[in-house]
C-alpha cells in the first residue's frame, strides 16, 4: 500500500463525499425544474464525475486549487438551488479542515519519525 499523506487523504473524503452532494443536487435541480432537463442532467453529472476523479490529482499541488475551485462552484450553485448556499459553505469549511488537519498530521508524523531516526 502507497503511503499517501494525511492531506492528501482527508481531502480526497471531502471530494467524494461533495460528489454524492453535487449528484443530489443535480436530482433537486431536475425535480424542481430549475433548467431543461438536459443541461440540468449534462451539467450535474459531469461536475459529480469530475468531483469524483479529482482526488487522483491531489498528488500535484495544483490539484488542491482544483479542489478549491469545486468549493466555489458548489457555493456558487446556491443561485439556482438557495439550499446549496449553506451546503456549500459547510462543505468548504470541511475542505479547510481537511486541508489544515491533514498538513498538522503530516508535520507531526515527519517530526515523529525524525526523532525516532535520530535515536536509532
Amino acid at each position: 500500500m502507497k503511503n499517501r499523506s494525511s492531506k492528501q487523504t482527508l481531502a480526497s473524503i471531502v471530494l467524494a463525499f461533495e460528489s454524492f452532494v453535487a449528484f443530489f443536487a443535480t436530482l433537486a435541480a431536475f425535480g424542481l425544474k430549475v433548467a431543461d432537463a438536459p443541461l440540468v442532467w449534462a451539467v450535474g453529472l459531469t461536475v459529480s464525475i469530475l468531483m469524483i476523479l479529482t482526488p487522483a490529482v491531489l498528488r500535484y499541488r495544483w490539484g488542491y486549487w482544483v479542489g478549491s475551485l469545486w468549493q466555489v462552484l458548489l457555493i456558487a450553485s446556491g443561485v439556482l438551488l438557495w439550499g446549496m448556499f449553506v451546503i456549500g459553505v459547510m462543505l468548504a469549511g470541511l475542505w479547510i479542515w481537511a486541508l489544515i488537519a491533514g498538513a498538522t498530521i503530516d508535520n507531526a508524523k515527519r517530526i515523529y519519525f525524525d526523532v525516532e531516526i535520530g535515536r536509532k
